[in-house]
C-alpha cells in the first residue's frame, strides 16, 4: 500500500529557551504512519515543497531517516518553509502563532511545470492519497482546483482519497471552507472528521448524514477524550455504526499532534486490513501516548509497544 500525503510542514520553535524543530497536520500523520506501517507494508510518502535552505534539508533528512519517501518533494529555489512559535499551558493546550504567508509549500502547483504529485498520479504510482483542510487552505484558488482535478483523477485510476477537516480559522472563513469541502468529500473514501473543527465550518448537524449525501464510504468522528463514532458501509443498504472508548490518560503534557497521530492509527489499521474498531482502538493508542509527552513528534522509542 502506497500512500502520499501532501501538505504543508512548517519550522515549529517551542519551549524555554526555544528549540527548534518541525512539525504539520499531514506531515505528523504520515510520520506516526511511517513508524506504525513498517510492519503492516504501508510506504509513505510526502509531497510538499521546500526551499533550498539549511532548515529544507535538515526537515528533509529528518523524513527520510522516519523511512518517508520524499521523492515528491518540490525544491523552489527563492521560497522558504513557513515557521510557528508555540505557547502552551500547564493544562497542555496550546496557542500557535503562524509566519507562513510566503511559504514553500503554498506554490506547489503554481510552478510552470507538472508537480511531483501531479506526474505521479497520471503514472498510477499512487495507492492513496491524504489531503487536509490545511492542505486546501494554504493554496490559492487555483491551486485548490489543481488539487481537486487531482483527486478526481485519482479516483478514476482505482486510488483512494484520504482526507481530515482539519480547519483553522487564521487561514480562511467557514464559508470557503464549506465551499472547498463540499467539492472535495464526494472523492472521499475515509473522512477523518474532527468534532468541533466540522462544527465550525457546518454549524450543527449530522455528519455522518452529510458525509454520506457527499458520497464518502467511511467517517470516523473525532471527539477528544470522548469515545470516536465510527461509521462504515455508508453506501450500502445496511451502513454500520459504532463508538470505540478513548483510551484513559492520567495527565495530558501536550495536546499537539492528538488529533493527527489518531488518524495515523486508524490509516494503520484499515489500510493494513484491520476492521474499523480495531484501528479506533489502536487510534486512541497512539494519541494517548503522543499527548503524554512534549511537541508534535515523540520520540520513537515511546512508541514501542504498539508498532
Amino acid at each position: 500500500m502506497k500512500i502520499t500525503f501532501f501538505g504543508e510542514c512548517m519550522v515549529e520553535l517551542s519551549g524555554q529557551p526555544l528549540l527548534r524543530t518541525f512539525g504539520g497536520d499531514t506531515l505528523n500523520t504520515a510520520l506516526y504512519l511511517a513508524r506504525l506501517g513498517g510492519k503492516r507494508n504501508i510506504q509513505v510518502s510526502y509531497a510538499t515543497a521546500l526551499g533550498v535552505d539549511n532548515i529544507s534539508q535538515d526537515m528533509l533528512v529528518a523524513w527520510r531517516q522516519e523511512n518517508i519517501n520524499t521523492e515528491l518533494v518540490r525544491t523552489i529555489e527563492d521560497k522558504l518553509p513557513g515557521l510557528y512559535l508555540v505557547e502552551t499551558e500547564p493544562c497542555g493546550e496550546r496557542h500557535f502563532h503562524y509566519w507562513r504567508n510566503d511559504s514553500a509549500a503554498k506554490f506547489y502547483f503554481a510552478e510552470p511545470t507538472a508537480s511531483p504529485l501531479e506526474q505521479a498520479i497520471d503514472a498510477h504510482s499512487v495507492d492513496a492519497l491524504y489531503i487536509s483542510g490545511i492542505s486546501l487552505a494554504i493554496l490559492s484558488e487555483d491551486a485548490k482546483a489543481v488539487l481537486v482535478t487531482l483527486l478526481e483523477k485519482h479516483k478514476q485510476n482505482g486510488g483512494r482519497v484520504l482526507f481530515d477537516n482539519n480547519f483553522r480559522p487564521q487561514l480562511w472563513t467557514a464559508k470557503q471552507a464549506q465551499y472547498w469541502y463540499s467539492q472535495v468529500l464526494p472523492f472521499v473514501d475515509i473522512a477523518l472528521i474532527t468534532e468541533e473543527d466540522d462544527k465550525l465550518v457546518w454549524g450543527e448537524g449530522d455528519i455522518v448524514q452529510r458525509c454520506q449525501n457527499f458520497g464518502c464510504q467511511e467517517v470516523v468522528i473525532k471527539r477528544g477524550a470522548e469515545p470516536c463514532k465510527v461509521a462504515t458501509e455508508l453506501q450500502s443498504d445496511s451502513p454500520e455504526v459504532l463508538y470505540v472508548a478513548a483510551t484513559k490518560v492520567s495527565k495530558v503534557i501536550d495536546t499537539c499532534a492528538a488529533g493527527d497521530s489518531f488518524a495515523a492509527g486508524y490509516l494503520a489499521g484499515r489500510l493494513s486490513g484491520e476492521s474499523a474498531s480495531a484501528s479506533a482502538e489502536l487510534a486512541h493508542q497512539l494519541a494517548a501516548i503522543v499527548i503524554q509527552h512534549r511537541g508534535a513528534i515523540i520520540p520513537l522509542d515511546t512508541m514501542k509497544d504498539i508498532i
